[in-house]
């Protein structure tokens, strides 16, 4: 990974040797060396008819050698003959012409991911945010993608961080931070447009991670809890109206009935005593409508709940 965040896959290796192709060496320079030695013990041939004899087939190794290559399952390779498109090969077994025919590139058909980001980038609103994004792609032409660009792991990479850039800058935060999935949609399809000409398809375009200036994420927070309160504030009002409209059915029910109204308080005052240790602090002009004389007579009333509260169940 450079210092851009991008990476770049590395290439094959144009001359790759395999393990067939040097078995098949192996061979002949082991029949070079015994053929010849056979030669010059039973048939007593000159040294030139020797020398030659194991010319040719060290020839014939080196030939094989560089001759039989092997491409895996994935691959495919662009075959050139002097300088110009000859064929493709691959994968398994094939044969080259060696000088004449040269190997461009072994190309990866499997899916590839590529990680990118854009640093520092400015926003819509003016806001510099750092993006991590992750690319899968895959080669679906590989003549394309030898021939028509130099190298297209790199250009891939180039092009969607460039993408990247572009779209951060025609969003706001807001549209950022809540719209990955419609900013995966718009990186997909750019890119796209960008590496079809290469034989190059994107798959999907995955946003990991959005990072913004540690000042405005302490300001968002704050605004949020802000928000939050104002919210809990609404609530608790249209809770206390709503409390507020009950009691107001409530005592529309009990101006036409004393006697409920008066039930009613007493049950409150009861609930309230019972407890024990409790202190009900009643108003003056509850007690006059309640009949219960004076503040002694409530005094009385609480001690003996209380009293009675203390006292051992019986078996």
């Amino acid at each position: 990974m450079n210092k851009k965040g991008l990476t770049f896959v590395k290439s094959s290796n144009k001359y790759r040797i395999n393990g067939v192709a040097i078995f098949v060496a192996i061979v002949f320079f082991l029949a070079a060396l015994i053929g010849a030695l056979s030669a010059e013990l039973g048939l007593h041939l000159t040294t030139g008819w020797i020398l030659f004899y194991r010319f040719v087939l060290i020839l014939a190794g080196l030939y094989f050698l560089f001759a039989i290559k092997v491409a895996a399952q994935w691959e495919k390779t662009v075959v050139l003959r002097f300088g110009k498109f000859h064929r493709m090969a691959g994968p398994g077994l094939f044969w080259i012409v060696p000088i004449v025919d040269t190997i461009a590139n072994w190309i990866d058909h499997r899916v590839m991911v590529t990680p990118f980001s854009a640093e520092k980038t400015l926003t819509k609103d003016t806001v510099p945010v750092d993006v991590d994004a992750v690319l899968f792609w895959m080669v679906w032409d590989a003549q394309k993608a030898a021939l028509e660009v130099e190298n297209y792991q790199s250009a891939i990479a180039w092009a969607a961080q460039t993408a990247l850039r572009e779209i951060i800058g025609q969003m706001s935060l807001a549209d950022i931070l809540i719209g990955r999935a419609k900013m995966d949609a718009e990186l997909q399809k750019i890119i796209d447009e960008r590496t079809t000409p290469w034989g190059v398809t994107v798959q999907s375009v995955e946003i990991r991670d959005v990072v913004i200036p540690q000042d405005l994420e302490d300001t968002m927070s704050r605004q949020a809890q802000a928000e939050r309160e104002r919210q809990a504030r609404v609530i608790l009002g249209e809770s206390e109206k709503q409390i507020a409209e009950s009691f107001g059915e409530a005592s529309k029910t009990y101006i036409h009935n004393p006697t409920a109204l008066h039930l009613r308080a007493m049950n409150m005052l009861f609930e309230g005593l019972k407890e024990k240790g409790a202190l009900v602090i009643v108003p003056s002009s509850a007690v006059d409508t309640m009949n219960l004389g004076a503040i002694s007579g409530l005094v009385t009333l609480g001690m003996t709940q209380a009293k009675k509260g203390n006292e051992p169940l019986s078996e």
